[in-house]
């Protein structure tokens, strides 16, 4: 059984996260998603709230596990027997850090390779950021958020966007 990772904050999940996350989920027999937790950085969301968000949001997928995790990701690809790590790549920009990111883990740990995936091409700009960042001044954003993190976005930010 092969198991792979894909890593992230997930603050908030996209739809181009959860085309990185469906098609892995088809090339390994079990995904897990895995809410990153990195204390110098700081979220929009808590953890619970992206656990709750990001479960939604996949539970149409059968292998998909969804948990969290603080600290280096090699340390939970040990403990949990993986040793595929998926990424998702946008861009060229993209590329640099993540392969920055998979030669380092290869380093730690001899035994994980890193697997990118491109993004659909309708989602190659699209980033948790700039979700944020519309959403902030009350811009529509359902083309590129479930409804559940639509909803989610308005109540933190207060904002009454339509749900269409």
């Amino acid at each position: 059984m092969v198991k792979a990772v894909y890593p992230g904050s997930f603050d908030p999940i996209t739809y181009g996260h959860i085309d990185i996350a469906k098609r892995a989920a088809l090339l390994f027999d079990e995904l897990y998603v895995v809410i990153m937790e990195n204390k110098k950085k700081s979220y929009t969301f808590s953890v619970d709230e992206r656990i709750e968000m990001v479960q939604e949001c996949l539970k149409d997928i059968p292998n998909v596990h969804v948990e969290t995790f603080s600290g280096l990701l090699v340390e939970y690809t040990s403990a949990k027997k993986i040793n595929v790590v998926i990424r998702g790549l946008r861009a060229v920009t993209d590329f640099e850090y993540e392969l920055q990111m998979a030669l380092a883990n290869k380093e730690i740990c001899d035994g994980v390779e890193t697997v990118f995936l491109m993004t659909d091409k309708n989602f190659s700009f699209l980033s948790s950021s700039l979700v944020k960042e519309v959403a902030s001044f009350g811009g529509t954003i359902s083309q590129w958020v479930p409804e559940i993190v639509e909803k989610k976005l308005r109540e933190k930010f207060k904002i009454q966007i339509e749900v269409k």
